[in-house]
């Protein structure tokens, strides 16, 4: 038994496959239920005494080498389908790049996280809107500029139906179906009819909120933004609020953060003022309240606006409107580590 073993050896380590189809018949072969060296553990009880020590220790090594053989052609394998990949002549000569998030969704992403954390979920709307959602449940009077051709893209078929100017549009929908306490931001794109230079376009981004509740406070609205303020633009950034007008908040303001570049001091940025406005902002007229069903004696709440171009500009010094929508890649590559 003991020179069969070490023949069956020498055939093991003499075994060649040219594919993993070869090598499972050889592993079936010799290793399996059936196979020879199966068959030779099974007949070791038939070995006298004195030879069981020798024998055993045979049969082990040439279960070992087998495995190991078999491990080995695997390898092999392996590694000839590296070198298969190495040498495929029809893929690209140039390595090929992970791609980036837009800077804008990157911005847009970061406010809303900001307000997550304070309670705000999402709410998201058409973009080919009615003029009452846009315009006549946010109390926007008939005789307003912002009905008219020079600010609204209208759809010529239907004078009624419009490509809506701010997400505010949203809030009304979701005013006019949810009871309060509501604690929501609006974001998505906006249109509006001017003309496409370095400082303006015909579409760009917009994030708004609403929160209505019992007793909700002006002082309440100016906790959050400053909230958000610091998170966004730093620890050490100042807020001002000035009195503005907006048809479907009073009272109404518009909000300025330090210069974010000079830290306050005055640059070309912030023509020398020490100040950015970032956003609009007011307490919800009783009269929108009104319109979407919501008792203005019961219930009162505050809305904000803001631009995501505006916010990117301030985060990452982008002069130019344009290029957010020009996909030039050397642009986005930019903001590979801003993710």
């Amino acid at each position: 038994m003991k020179q069969k073993i070490k023949q069956i050896l020498t055939e093991v380590q003499q075994v060649v496959a040219k594919n993993n189809e070869e090598l499972e018949l050889f592993r079936i072969q010799y290793l399996s239920k059936k196979g020879i060296i199966t068959e030779l553990f099974n007949d070791f009880k038939n070995v006298a005494n004195e030879e069981k020590r020798e024998v055993g220790q045979l049969l082990n090594e040439l279960k070992n080498a087998t495995q190991q053989r078999i491990n080995d052609l695997k390898e092999s394998f392996a590694s000839q389908q590296v070198d298969a990949v190495k040498s495929d002549l029809t893929r690209t000569a140039e390595p090929i790049k992970l791609g980036t998030r837009h800077p804008l969704s990157l911005t847009k992403n970061r406010i809303i996280d900001i307000f997550a954390r304070i309670g705000f979920t999402i709410a998201e709307g058409p973009e080919i809107e009615d003029d009452w959602h846009v315009f006549g449940a946010l109390n926007f009077p008939p005789e307003h500029p912002a009905r008219d051709m020079q600010d609204t893209f209208f759809i010529e078929q239907n004078p009624d139906v419009l490509l809506r100017t701010h997400t505010s549009s949203v809030q009304s929908h979701v005013m006019t179906h949810q009871k309060p306490p509501i604690r929501m931001l609006f974001p998505g794109r906006v249109y509006r009819n001017e003309a496409i230079s370095y400082r303006a376009h015909c579409f760009f981004h917009q994030v708004e909120g609403l929160y209505i509740d019992k007793n909700v406070s002006f002082a309440d609205l100016k906790q959050a933004l400053m909230y958000f303020a610091k998170e966004m633009f730093g620890e050490h950034t100042q807020i001002r609020l000035r009195p503005s007008y907006f048809p479907f908040t009073e009272p109404s303001a518009e909000m300025d953060i330090s210069c974010n570049i000079c830290g306050g001091k005055g640059c070309p940025f912030c023509k020398h003022t020490g100040w950015v406005e970032i956003l609009g902002c007011g307490m919800v007229d009783p009269n929108v309240l009104e319109n979407c069903g919501i008792d203005s004696k019961v219930y009162t709440g505050y809305a904000f606006g803001m631009g995501v171009e505006r916010i990117t500009n301030l985060k990452y010094q982008v002069k130019d409107l344009r290029m957010f929508s020009e996909n030039d890649v050397r642009f986005l590559q930019q903001f590979q580590s801003a993710e």
